[in-house]
């Protein structure tokens, strides 16, 4: 691994592929080849090999989310290695235990294979998402995440193209598949760390946990965006298999013209959110899931068809490709040193709903279905409620609409 360190004033002079913002991409492009292929084999290997009904499903993505919980444990390593470096073993855990999925078919394999993943998964999103906020410029921050965005998009796309394109005809295995995503998420991971310097940002991180009130409505957004998630995460995909016996084939289509949609808009959404702000560009985001919710109970309520569903599908997953305007937010008003250990205790709270809501919601399923998305569409309502208190220009100070307001509180 390099041991060199490199200001981010001077690394404009290393060759373009090795400066922040190139291995940035390269991280973006690194996580979703296994996680990507994971989560678009995962729905038909857990009821095609495993069995899995809605309960065992629900416990898996409690599971897989209590590292998430734990997010705020990235503090502690901090002490111990640098926030880069930590990137990188987080995304080689992912990888490796990725490309053995296939190998514990059973549901308490399948629980451990998916806790090891997610604590790389949750470990890596923390301190990736740390590392963008300090190494990218304020005013170029919306479009530049809008690009690792598309980067990932695109590199999903190619995943799921492949998928798509020889699973049948070359009777691919989901051994074969995970192990062939997993392996090479673990190469990029070496080769990150053999080829890049320590990029140092210019403002030294605090090494403990920070909690501030000023930064209360994100730590809000934050909670409800882990609830809403889940609820798509979970069950909307489980649901393709379930209700419409969608094959491997078939799902991962549907995830390929999502993502190509993604790849094609992520930069023009960036380029919206620098002109028109966090706060009209977050409304938008959870006005439509709320109607895209309402119309999931429809598919149960009017017996609407396949066809409707999939357009909902890819609609829902659109919307949440506009999920990186709060942390363009919450850029414009954290101190420069807070980001790392914030975005520990952001991922925390964001986490909380994660890990209750699938297991509780797993036995709703069983029963009511279109309750889980009627729950869904009320989270969202109560997200826009939070959202109008953001700022049209939200900065130190001026974090909601209240702040000038009401008297400072002492940090």
């Amino acid at each position: 691994m390099q041991s060199n360190s490199v200001r981010l004033v001077d690394a404009q002079s290393l060759p373009l592929w090795r400066r922040p913002e190139s291995l940035l991409y390269l991280l973006a492009a690194a996580m979703p080849l296994s996680f990507a292929t994971w989560s678009a084999l995962l729905n038909n290997f857990v009821v095609e090999v495993a069995g899995f009904t809605g309960t065992e499903i629900g416990w898996l993505h409690t599971v897989r989310e209590i590292p998430g919980l734990l997010a705020i444990g990235v503090i502690a390593l901090l002490l111990l290695l640098r926030e880069q470096r930590l990137a990188v073993i987080a995304l080689a855990l992912l990888g490796a235990a990725s490309a053995v999925t296939a190998w514990f078919p059973s549901f308490s394999g399948i629980l451990v294979t998916t806790l090891l993943s997610s604590i790389g998964f949750h470990y890596f999103e923390t301190v990736n998402q740390s590392l963008q906020l300090q190494w990218i410029d304020k005013a170029r921050a919306p479009i530049v995440l809008g690009r690792i965005v598309a980067v990932g998009a695109g590199t999903s796309l190619v995943v799921y193209g492949i998928i798509v394109a020889l699973w049948d005809a070359l009777g691919l295995s989901y051994d074969t598949v995970y192990l062939a995503s997993g392996g090479l998420t673990v190469i990029i991971a070496v080769f990150v760390a053999l080829a890049y310097p320590q990029f140092e940002a210019p403002h030294k991180q605090h090494r403990h946990m920070v909690l501030r009130r000023r930064y209360w409505l994100y730590y809000a957004l934050q909670f409800m965006a882990g609830a809403r998630r889940q609820i798509f995460v979970v069950f909307a995909g489980f649901m393709m298999v379930e209700r419409f016996g969608m094959k491997v084939s078939e799902m991962t289509a549907l995830l390929l013209v999502n993502y190509l949609i993604n790849m094609a808009i992520a930069p023009a959404m960036g380029r919206a959110l620098g002109r028109y702000g966090e706060r009209k560009v977050m409304g938008i985001e959870y006005v439509g899931l709320t109607l895209v919710f309402l119309a999931y109970g429809g598919l149960y309520w009017f017996g609407w068809g396949l066809v409707v569903a999939c357009g909902l599908y890819v609609l829902d997953q659109l919307f949440f490709a506009l999920s990186f305007s709060l942390k363009t937010y919450f850029q414009k008003i954290a101190d420069p040193r807070d980001i790392a250990p914030t975005q520990a205790v952001a991922f925390t709270i964001n986490h909380i709903a994660a890990v209750f809501l699938p297991a509780s919601l797993g036995y709703l399923w069983a029963t009511s279905p279109d309750y889980v998305f009627l729950l869904g569409a009320g989270m969202a309502l109560v997200a826009v409620g939070l959202i109008c208190l953001i700022p049209r220009h939200p900065e130190p100070g001026h974090e909601t609409i209240l702040s000038r307001a009401l008297p400072q509180p002492a940090e």
